[in-house]
Protein backbone atom coordinates (compact mmCIF):
# COMPACT_ATOMS: atom_id res chain seq x y z
CA UNK A 1 0.00 0.00 0.00
CA UNK A 2 1.10 3.86 -1.24
CA UNK A 3 2.28 5.52 1.77
CA UNK A 4 0.18 8.92 2.70
CA UNK A 5 2.94 11.88 1.47
CA UNK A 6 2.92 9.47 -1.65
CA UNK A 7 -1.09 9.97 -2.60
CA UNK A 8 -0.76 13.23 -1.24
CA UNK A 9 1.86 14.47 -4.36
CA UNK A 10 -0.22 12.53 -6.75
CA UNK A 11 -3.11 13.86 -5.62
CA UNK A 12 -1.34 17.81 -5.76
CA UNK A 13 -0.07 16.53 -9.29
CA UNK A 14 -3.45 15.66 -10.59
CA UNK A 15 -5.02 18.91 -9.12
CA UNK A 16 -2.24 21.17 -11.10
CA UNK A 17 -2.86 19.52 -14.21
CA UNK A 18 -6.58 19.59 -14.26
CA UNK A 19 -6.38 23.36 -13.27
CA UNK A 20 -4.52 24.15 -16.14
CA UNK A 21 -6.67 21.92 -18.46
CA UNK A 22 -9.54 24.23 -17.50
CA UNK A 23 -7.85 27.23 -17.81
CA UNK A 24 -6.82 26.37 -21.27
CA UNK A 25 -10.80 25.47 -22.18
CA UNK A 26 -12.35 28.42 -20.30
CA UNK A 27 -12.87 31.93 -22.90
CA UNK A 28 -10.78 34.37 -21.07
CA UNK A 29 -12.99 37.56 -21.26
CA UNK A 30 -11.42 40.55 -22.93
CA UNK A 31 -11.34 44.13 -21.70
CA UNK A 32 -13.15 46.69 -23.09
CA UNK A 33 -12.33 50.48 -23.62
CA UNK A 34 -13.60 50.78 -20.31
CA UNK A 35 -11.57 47.90 -18.62
CA UNK A 36 -14.58 45.85 -17.71
CA UNK A 37 -14.75 42.43 -19.00
CA UNK A 38 -17.09 41.79 -21.87
CA UNK A 39 -20.82 40.46 -20.69
CA UNK A 40 -21.06 42.76 -18.33
CA UNK A 41 -23.88 44.75 -16.49
CA UNK A 42 -22.62 47.53 -18.85
CA UNK A 43 -23.20 45.78 -21.63
CA UNK A 44 -27.00 44.72 -20.77
CA UNK A 45 -27.60 47.88 -19.89
CA UNK A 46 -26.55 49.70 -23.11
CA UNK A 47 -28.67 46.68 -24.95
CA UNK A 48 -31.29 47.76 -22.70
CA UNK A 49 -30.56 51.46 -23.39
CA UNK A 50 -30.73 50.87 -27.60
CA UNK A 51 -34.20 48.80 -27.00
CA UNK A 52 -36.13 51.61 -25.34
CA UNK A 53 -34.27 54.31 -27.53
CA UNK A 54 -35.94 52.02 -30.94
CA UNK A 55 -38.83 51.51 -29.31
CA UNK A 56 -39.63 55.14 -28.18
CA UNK A 57 -38.11 56.26 -31.36
CA UNK A 58 -40.61 53.84 -33.77
CA UNK A 59 -43.64 55.11 -31.61
CA UNK A 60 -42.37 59.15 -32.10
CA UNK A 61 -42.01 58.74 -35.37
CA UNK A 62 -45.07 56.89 -36.35
CA UNK A 63 -47.34 59.98 -34.33
CA UNK A 64 -45.48 62.66 -35.43
CA UNK A 65 -46.41 60.99 -39.19
CA UNK A 66 -50.19 60.97 -38.19
CA UNK A 67 -50.37 63.88 -36.63
CA UNK A 68 -49.03 65.63 -40.14
CA UNK A 69 -51.46 64.01 -41.72
CA UNK A 70 -54.24 64.86 -39.39
CA UNK A 71 -52.75 68.75 -39.78
CA UNK A 72 -52.15 69.04 -43.11
CA UNK A 73 -55.32 66.82 -44.15
CA UNK A 74 -57.61 68.80 -41.83
CA UNK A 75 -59.41 65.51 -40.44
CA UNK A 76 -59.89 64.18 -36.87
CA UNK A 77 -57.48 62.06 -35.08
CA UNK A 78 -57.46 58.95 -37.38
CA UNK A 79 -54.22 59.35 -38.85
CA UNK A 80 -52.96 59.70 -35.06
CA UNK A 81 -54.36 56.94 -33.99
CA UNK A 82 -53.21 54.68 -36.84
CA UNK A 83 -49.47 56.02 -37.47
CA UNK A 84 -49.17 55.75 -33.84
CA UNK A 85 -50.38 52.02 -33.74
CA UNK A 86 -48.44 51.44 -36.43
CA UNK A 87 -45.30 52.92 -34.38
CA UNK A 88 -46.20 50.44 -31.42
CA UNK A 89 -45.88 47.91 -34.34
CA UNK A 90 -42.96 49.02 -35.74
CA UNK A 91 -41.18 49.73 -32.21
CA UNK A 92 -41.68 46.06 -31.06
CA UNK A 93 -40.39 44.51 -34.10
CA UNK A 94 -36.92 46.79 -33.91
CA UNK A 95 -36.92 45.67 -30.50
CA UNK A 96 -37.40 41.79 -30.65
CA UNK A 97 -34.74 42.29 -33.83
CA UNK A 98 -32.05 44.19 -31.85
CA UNK A 99 -31.95 42.36 -29.00
CA UNK A 100 -31.96 38.86 -30.44
CA UNK A 101 -28.93 36.79 -31.85
CA UNK A 102 -27.94 36.60 -35.16
CA UNK A 103 -29.02 34.07 -37.11
CA UNK A 104 -26.62 31.85 -38.21
CA UNK A 105 -25.55 31.26 -41.92
CA UNK A 106 -27.34 27.33 -43.30
CA UNK A 107 -24.94 25.42 -45.24
CA UNK A 108 -26.36 24.13 -47.99
CA UNK A 109 -26.27 20.07 -47.56
CA UNK A 110 -23.17 18.72 -49.75
CA UNK A 111 -25.30 15.81 -51.25
CA UNK A 112 -27.32 18.16 -52.81
CA UNK A 113 -26.95 18.57 -56.61
CA UNK A 114 -26.13 22.19 -57.99
CA UNK A 115 -29.14 23.69 -59.96
CA UNK A 116 -28.93 23.41 -63.42
CA UNK A 117 -28.27 26.49 -65.83
CA UNK A 118 -31.81 26.81 -66.98
CA UNK A 119 -33.14 26.93 -63.40
CA UNK A 120 -31.36 29.12 -62.62
CA UNK A 121 -31.22 31.67 -65.33
CA UNK A 122 -34.89 33.27 -66.04
CA UNK A 123 -34.24 35.45 -68.87
CA UNK A 124 -35.22 34.25 -72.37
CA UNK A 125 -32.78 33.55 -74.73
Amino acid sequence: MPNQPDIEKSLAARRAALRASLAAQRPQAAPQAGGAPAGNDASAMSMGMRAASEFIGAILVGAGIGWALDHWLGTSPGFSIGFFLLGVVAGVFNVVRATSPLPRAEAPAKDTPPLPRAAIDDEDE
